[in-house]
């Protein structure tokens, strides 16, 4: 499309402008179509011409080609209105100034009306008188040049459109083959349609390198040239160019003027050929805005980070190149440029930017760096009762920490400084925070996004104990009096009992909850019954009796009659049959009693079988438990027993012998049929007489 329009742009200049010698022709480049209006002729009068086709130039242009394929070539021309057009074709491969006789001339006539040209029915190759306009076409070889001289006879201001035919080509470096990229119009389309393009200057006038135009003009297409004109003319003849930097204008129509160079043959004929177009200058300059920017100052760290880039400078053009420096002196000397103008840290203050738009316009600006409002918090402190399962630990609603009085504020919870600015583990049940002793932080962002960060001090009410009230000990019939001491704001007993004392308490497990502020602290305290004491054993030497006890709390007390008691756990000359023994330990409660049975003592038998004194009978103690009579001699030496097999009874003999007359030692012991099988011991001597 682009090749296009300056073709385009070409043939519409050569309409107006454009005259030519034979040594400044015009150069014909492919078959494309032509549009000329002729108002003259070149600086030279070149004739005779063509003999009887023409003699002088009127209103004429000159052209050039050059065969690129041999092949049959006509043309035709067609004025584009009444007009006499005479034409003459020298060749081929002839000099300006020594062109000769024309191969090919003719003239419009009255059986053509005002067509003339070649084409492939004619015979004759000069038009005669009479003729129709038309000679015949011309066989042309690859390589070869010829000229052709179109002149308008009539002198009028009826142009006219030249159109090839035949199966010749015509040679031309405006092709794919060697033209692979098109062509780019420099600056951007006009607000006027059909206008030139407009190339942006920053001031006007102004002096322009037309030069910087040129590669973008010939976007990568290899051995071709542009060059700079002030008319049409020389932009197709390649006169008068601009070849240095100079001041322009916004009003002037400037002209660029596209050729090839064939770099195997300079000279080649299609080196002649050129693409024009035109271009206008237009006003760029650019003015820039200052701008002021507002960040937040989180947390009053006294820094924030600033998008430099949002600064609309320039909202008239988006893209704009900005850079960005933190003093004036920098931009100017292009030193210490901002590299993350996006995400700079800075406190208040200014920043200044340099503006240069694509067409190379610039302008500077300051931008003011300023700060929201701070977001102000304070510390605070929570405390709460502690959790009866866990009391070193609280259940907080860190939703009640004042930390600030400013509204239209969010608030978010964090365990750590560093997590409340990250934006890390959010507390998500601040309501309900379960915590020890420690600290939280509460994030506090108002409606800019800025933000505070406000230390909470975290405090666990531990409970609050009673340091009076203890366990006690009493005797199981007795009761007390439980004191929860005073200083606190409430009590309620598990009896129901509001006062800081209940009385009448029996043996039995209490609590108390104790209210202290919010708090209510739960104590418990135990009654115990004193431990009774306990008989372990009893020994019965003849009439001693010595009561053994464990168990209680001691010292013990010793009694008979429960009346008088003792300290001694002796008791002697005790009658034989039935006692009665009390005991009590420290607590004085009552008394624990067993009944101790002293038996009869029988010191001398006489087993003679006379029935008096035979043997040592106890079987009246056959129903005490585990009841067993052992007898020993003086050495210790066991010499009989009496059980249940024998009824308790001992004749005096030893395996069925008689034992030798002597004294003998005896015991008797049996558990009592009591609670706890109380363990008694009776022992005592005989004398045993047998006859030999």
């Amino acid at each position: 499309m682009k090749k296009t329009l300056l073709i385009f742009l070409s043939l519409i200049a050569q309409i107006f402008y454009a005259q030519s010698d034979c040594t400044s022709a015009l150069a014909v480049c492919g078959n494309s179509n032509i549009s000329y209006t002729p108002s003259g002729f070149g600086t030279i009068q070149e004739a005779p011409l063509g003999g009887g086709c023409l003699n002088t130039e009127h209103f004429s242009v000159w052209y050039t080609f050059t065969v690129s394929t041999s092949g049959t070539l006509t043309f035709l021309i067609t004025p584009n209105a009444q007009a006499d057009y005479d034409w003459a074709v020298f060749g081929p491969n002839k000099q300006c100034g020594n062109l000769g006789a024309p191969i090919r001339c003719s003239y419009a006539s009255t059986a053509s009306g005002i067509l003339t040209g070649l084409n492939m029915t004619a015979t004759d190759t000069t038009e005669g008188a009479g003729g129709d306009g038309f000679v015949k076409y011309m066989d042309v070889v690859a390589g070869e040049t010829y000229y052709l001289i179109i002149d308008n006879f009539s002198a009028n201001a009826n142009g006219f459109v030249l159109s090839w035919g035949g199966t010749a080509t015509l040679s031309s470096p405006f092709t794919s083959a060697i033209q692979p990229n098109p062509f780019v119009p420099p600056g951007t389309p006009s607000a006027t349609p059909g206008g030139p393009n407009e190339v942006i200057i920053c001031s006007d006038p102004a002096t322009f390198d037309f030069t910087t135009l040129s590669a973008g003009i010939i976007n990568g297409n290899p051995n071709f040239q542009v060059s700079y004109h002030t008319s049409s003319n020389d932009a197709l003849t390649g006169n008068n160019p601009i070849t240095a930097p100079q001041v322009v204008n916004t009003t002037t129509v400037y002209y660029y003027s596209i050729s090839y160079v064939d770099p195997t043959n300079p000279n080649s004929p299609i080196s002649k050929c050129k693409q024009t177009g035109t271009f206008k200058f237009k006003q760029g300059n650019i003015v820039a805005s200052d701008v002021t920017l507002t960040t937040c100052n989180n947390n009053n760290a006294g820094t924030g980070i600033y998008d430099l880039t949002s600064a609309n400078v320039l909202p008239s053009d988006p893209t704009a190149i900005k850079k960005y420096y933190p003093t004036m002196a920098d931009l100017l000397a292009g030193t210490n440029e901002i590299t993350n103008p996006a995400n700079f840290t800075s406190s208040t203050g200014n920043i200044f930017v340099n503006v240069t738009t694509l067409q190379g316009c610039s302008d500077n600006a300051q931008i003011t760096l300023n700060f929201y409002p701070e977001v102000v918090v304070t510390e605070a402190t929570l405390r709460s009762c502690f959790i009866p399962a866990n009391p070193s630990t609280a259940s907080f609603n860190l939703t009640l920490a004042a930390v600030t009085t400013q509204s239209g504020v969010t608030k978010k919870y964090y365990p750590s400084l560093a997590d409340a600015v990250a934006g890390t583990n959010e507390i998500l049940n601040p309501n309900t925070y379960i915590s020890p002793n420690g600290v939280i932080f509460i994030k506090v962002t108002n409606g800019n996004g800025c933000y505070g960060v406000a230390k909470v001090t975290l405090i666990v009410l531990p409970p609050v104990y009673s340091n009076v009230l203890e366990d006690k000990i009493i005797c199981m019939e007795d009761t007390t009096t439980l004191d929860a001491g005073p200083g606190f704001t409430g009590y309620t007993w598990s009896t129901g009992a509001t006062t800081q004392t209940i009385n009448n308490v029996t043996v039995g497990t209490y609590w108390v909850d104790l209210k202290t502020g919010e708090c209510v602290t739960r104590q418990t305290v135990k009654v115990y019954p004193s431990e009774q004491p306990v008989i372990s054993s009893v020994d019965i030497t003849n009439n001693t009796i010595t009561v053994n006890v464990v168990g209680g709390t001691a010292p013990y007390k010793y009694s008979m009659d429960n009346i008088n008691w003792q300290d001694s756990n002796v008791f002697t000359n005790v009658p034989r049959g039935d006692n009665m023994i009390y005991i009590k330990d420290s607590y004085d409660c009552d008394p624990i009693t067993i009944t101790v049975v002293v038996p009869n003592l029988v010191n001398v038998i006489t087993p003679n079988g006379d029935g008096v004194n035979d043997v040592i009978d106890y079987s009246a103690l056959a129903g005490k438990q585990n009841l067993v009579f052992s007898i020993f001699d003086r050495y210790g030496g066991k010499v009989g027993q009496a059980d249940k097999f024998t009824g308790f009874k001992w004749d005096g003999t030893s395996a069925g012998k008689k034992v030798p007359t002597g004294t003998y030692w005896y015991s008797v012991t049996w558990n009592e049929n009591d609670k706890k099988n109380t363990p008694f011991k009776f022992s005592g001597w005989v004398l045993v007489k047998n006859r030999e």
